[in-house]
C-alpha cells in the first residue's frame, strides 16, 4: 500500500519534472494539464520540433518516460479532445474494446444505483460535449446501451427527464435538447455543480478543523484529569533524575560512558551525587521517519452527513 504520502510526493516530483523539462518548452498561449502521470497539451509548431520537446523530457530523469500520442484527435483520460480549424471539441472517449455494459436493471441493486447510473452517465456527457450535436449523439449512445442492459424504455425516459428537468419542453414525447442554446444553457448551470464525490470532500475539509479543536479540547481535560490522579495516587520518581540527551552518531558511541565518568569527578562529595543520571540518545529524523503517517483520530474516519 504504502505511505499516504506517496501521491504528495510523486505529484512534487512530477511537478518539478514538468516545470523543468516541459513547461519552458510550451509557449505562453498554450494549453497545458495534467493528473498524476497523464499529460495533455497543445503545441502549434512542426511535428519535428514537438518530437524533440518530448526527446528532451525522455532524458531528463532516468524514471520518467513518455509515450507520446500526436495528432489533431487525442484522448485524455476519459475525453476525446478534437482540433477542427484551430478549434477544440470534446467529447467522451470510448475505449475499442470497452464493452457496453452497466449494472443490469434485473441484478437485485438498490433501485437508486439504476437511476445513478443514467444520472453519472448523462452528466458525464453534458460536462464533456462540447456542442449540442456531440451531445445528442452520446445521448442516443447511453440509451442504447441502457437498453442492451434491459432497461425499460419508459424508465429510461423517466430518468432523463428527471436529469433535463426545465431544460426540455413537457409537451415533447421524447426527452432531447431542441436546439443549441438549450443545451449551453443546461451545460452552463451544469458545469459548476459539484459531484456528490466533491461535496463530501469539500465538507470534510471543513469539518477537520472542528474536529481538530473538540479533540484538542478533549485532549487537555484529558491530560489535566489523568495527571491530576497521578499527581494524587502516585508519586514522581523522577523528583531527583537529570536527564541528559544527545543526537546519536556513530563517532559518539563512548559519550554515554565519557559523560557518567565526568559527572562522578566533577560532582563527587557534593549534593549533587544524590541526583541520578540518565544519558540517552535520539535519532536523526531521516525520509523514513518524515513520510510515515500514523492513523488519523477515530472521528475523522467516521463518515460524515452530507448537509
Amino acid at each position: 500500500m504504502g505511505s499516504p504520502f506517496t501521491l504528495t510526493l510523486a505529484n512534487i516530483f512530477m511537478w518539478k519534472w514538468e516545470k523543468n523539462a516541459i513547461c519552458g518548452a510550451i509557449g505562453p498561449y498554450e494549453i497545458y494539464g495534467r493528473y498524476i502521470d497523464d499529460i495533455f497539451f497543445t503545441f502549434n509548431e512542426p511535428k519535428t520540433k514537438i518530437e524533440a520537446v518530448i526527446k528532451k523530457a525522455n532524458d531528463f530523469h532516468p524514471n520518467i518516460k513518455l509515450e507520446a500520442n500526436i495528432g489533431s484527435c487525442v484522448s485524455f483520460l476519459d475525453l476525446l479532445i478534437n482540433n477542427k480549424n484551430g478549434i477544440l471539441y470534446t467529447s467522451v472517449h470510448h475505449k475499442p474494446a470497452a464493452e457496453p455494459c452497466v449494472v443490469p436493471f434485473i441484478s437485485d441493486h438498490p433501485r437508486h444505483v439504476f437511476s445513478n447510473i443514467i444520472q453519472a452517465a448523462l452528466l458525464r456527457a453534458v460536462r464533456y460535449s462540447s456542442t449540442s450535436d456531440i451531445f445528442e449523439k452520446e445521448r442516443r449512445a447511453i440509451r442504447l446501451m441502457l437498453l442492451y442492459n434491459g432497461y425499460p424504455s419508459r424508465y429510461i425516459d423517466t430518468q432523463f427527464r428527471k436529469f433535463f428537468g426545465r431544460s426540455i419542453s413537457k409537451s415533447s414525447m421524447l426527452p432531447f435538447i431542441a436546439n443549441e442554446n438549450q443545451f449551453l444553457v443546461m451545460r452552463n448551470t451544469l458545469l459548476p455543480k459539484l459531484t456528490v464525490k466533491e461535496r463530501e470532500t469539500q465538507h470534510r475539509i471543513a469539518a477537520v478543523p472542528f474536529h481538530e479543536e473538540i479533540d484538542h479540547r478533549n485532549t487537555e481535560e484529558k491530560t489535566a484529569r489523568i495527571t491530576t490522579i497521578f499527581k494524587r495516587k502516585k508519586p514522581n520518581k523522577f523528583t531527583k533524575t537529570l536527564f541528559l540527551h544527545y543526537t546519536h552518531e556513530q563517532r559518539l558511541h563512548t559519550l554515554k560512558r565519557a559523560i557518567h565518568k565526568i559527572f562522578s569527578e566533577i560532582f563527587h562529595d557534593t549534593i549533587a551525587t544524590d541526583l541520578r543520571l540518565i544519558v540517552g540518545h535520539r535519532n536523526h529524523r531521516n525520509t523514513g521517519h518524515e513520510l510515515v503517517q500514523k492513523r488519523p483520530h477515530p472521528t475523522m474516519l467516521k463518515p460524515t452527513p452530507l448537509p
